[in-house]
């Protein structure tokens, strides 16, 4: 099966009543459709529900998924709509060029929402990746309108397509003259680009590798957003030119000659020419490459030492339970105890606990650290020792009997044996920074993406701009779930990595995490959230590479509580 994916869709957008010259027919659209849906090739495919079985009647047996979108999300979950819909009434807009009164921008409410969603398709694509694939493309669902379908069916062009998406791709078209750019203004297209763009970037077919898609859809947004505030419109063609100017480096460009006519016809054609060879290296795109991955035979844990931490505060029954669990089943190296208690009888029986499970006693200079500020001082420690790993231990964080058949509420299982093999192993064998001990937490699990409700609103904006904002209130039934890139085993237990974020949960954390999670920037009064707001974004610049563990063999018990007034964060 070809390493690509291609990502396409159809509308009813209500062609037929655009201004003269530019109405279409919906049956127009499907016939073209039904050509490009004959090309043997990985497709996602977007539109209406009544269009599901048209599809699949076409698509026969070839890699089809579809995915139901109706034409009213473009109004219902187009962030932009009501700033497209002010522009395209403006008579200032209108004015620009005798052609845009009549043109499918300005008649048909739906039309910018929809080809300004393009990229954020691709992307969504580009996160379910049915198909496995490296590349993703977008093309147009009426392509064959300029473009002869037997491109895509006898010469098979589409699968050397994937030479063309080392990075992003865009072909582009040389643009010379007049005073706006698809309804853009000139002036503005000038502000933008910081040049007079001497090309236009087209939307009819575009794409990359996947390593670039989360980069390049923030770039787009940021940039569509910026330009629409600005009042500035055209369409996806006029923001892909910007792109392509502001960030050169970023994106690669096929040019078509003035006398193509703009038509992408005239690459497939050098596509069905160019001769056939291997792909590019994906770039390296906001971070280090991820590290070869390792065979598990070349793993040698017999000389890797792990320390554990645990922070308890005025509950020597509670520092009992969670040091008993653990010690049973988890040989650490060495075992520390940071007492936060208030109180000077659970100090010193704390202190007898710490004693019998052979545990040194650590104090935080405050006395009372807090949770966050503990979690602080457990890493300036580890950094002074010269032990390869650490675990942090709350002292209501039980380890589950490793011999428990039962599943957690995620139908993962509770009970993992010889945990500190199986954790050694896997840190190694993948360089992680920080591995998660368990899947399901007490408030919520790890397929939610809990860094959404605490990172910037800026960082919100660009990786979530299908969901831009935060409830009034309390949790969102609806929030973003988590992006994960690849699972693995180890000695039978599963563990999955990507943008797995931080909380103050169980972890194994390697030397050089510690260092990056903690200690090259430390905040004076760290809380989680602001913790788990900045090693998500260490992780999606690729600076951090954290994993869980898909089990969940730690169980949060407080029994022996305390007033919530006594709680300090830091």
């Amino acid at each position: 099966m070809s390493d690509l994916t291609i990502v396409t869709g159809i509308w009813d957008l209500g062609r037929e009543r655009a201004g003269s010259g530019f109405e279409r027919s919906f049956d127009h659209y499907k016939t073209r459709f039904a050509q490009l849906l004959a090309a043997d090739v990985p497709m996602v495919i977007f539109g209406d529900e009544a269009l599901e079985s048209f599809v699949h009647e076409m698509r026969g047996a070839r890699p089809t998924s579809f995915h139901a979108k109706p034409a009213t999300a473009f109004r219902e979950h187009f962030d932009f709509y009501d700033r497209v819909q002010e522009i395209r009434r403006d008579e200032a807009w209108l004015a620009q060029a005798g052609w845009l009164p009549q043109s499918p921008q300005a008649t048909l409410p739906l039309y910018n929402p929809m080809v300004m969603s393009k990229m954020f398709m691709l992307h969504d694509a580009s996160i379910w990746n049915p198909f496995r694939t490296q590349h993703f493309a977008w093309l147009d669902g009426a392509i064959t309108n300029t473009v002869h379908p037997g491109y895509f069916t006898h010469d098979r062009v589409l699968s050397k397509v994937e030479q063309f998406l080392g990075k992003f791709f865009f072909v582009s078209f040389p643009y010379d003259g007049g005073s706006e750019i698809h309804g853009f203004a000139r002036e503005g297209m000038r502000r933008y680009c910081a040049d007079d763009p001497a090309f236009v970037c087209r939307g009819g077919f575009f794409g990359g590798h996947i390593d670039c898609l989360a980069e390049v859809n923030e770039h787009y947004y940021g940039l569509l957003s910026s330009s629409l505030h600005d009042g500035c419109m055209g369409t996806e063609e006029s923001i892909f030119t910007i792109m392509a100017y502001e960030e050169p480096g970023l994106y690669d460009r096929y040019a078509l000659r003035e006398e193509h006519a703009g038509l992408l016809a005239h690459f497939f054609e050098h596509v069905k020419s160019a001769p056939e060879v291997a792909p590019r290296a994906a770039p390296v795109v906001g971070g280090a490459a991820k590290p070869a991955r390792r065979r598990l035979r070349d793993v040698d844990i017999s000389q890797k030492t792990v320390a554990a931490y645990v922070v308890t505060f005025n509950s020597p029954n509670q520092l009992a339970a969670v040091l008993e669990g653990w010690t049973r089943e988890f040989a650490f190296n060495r075992l520390y105890v940071l007492d936060h208690s208030t109180d000077a009888q659970a100090r010193q029986a704390n202190a007898q606990v710490a004693q019998k499970y052979q545990a040194v006693g650590l104090s935080h200079p405050k006395g009372n650290g807090g949770i966050c500020g503990g979690r602080q001082f457990v890493a300036e420690h580890f950094a002074r020792t010269t032990d390869d790993y650490c675990v942090f231990l709350e002292d209501d964080m039980l380890l589950n009997d490793p011999a428990d058949t039962g599943v957690c509420r995620n139908g993962l299982r509770r009970g993992v044996p010889h945990l500190r093999e199986v954790l050694l192993k896997i840190m190694e064998l993948e360089e992680y920074d920080f591995l998660k001990l368990s899947f399901t937490e007490f408030y919520g699990d790890n397929r939610t993406q809990f860094a959404w409700y605490n990172v910037p609103q800026k960082v919100r904006t660009q990786r979530w701009p299908e969901k831009p904002h935060l409830p009034a209130h309390g949790l969102d039934a609806d929030a973003p779930r988590t992006r994960f890139d690849a699972i693995g085993t180890v000695d039978g237990v599963a563990y999955i990595d990507g943008e797995v974020y931080y909380c103050n949960w169980p972890q194994i954390v390697s030397r050089e995490g510690n260092r990056r999670m903690f200690l090259d920037t430390v905040f004076e009064h760290p809380f989680e959230q602001t913790w788990m707001s900045h090693m998500y974004q260490l992780t999606v610049a690729g600076a951090l590479r954290p994993a869980v563990l898909l089990a969940s063999p730690v169980t949060h018990d407080r029994f022996d509580h305390y007033g919530a007034e006594l709680r300090r964060e830091n």
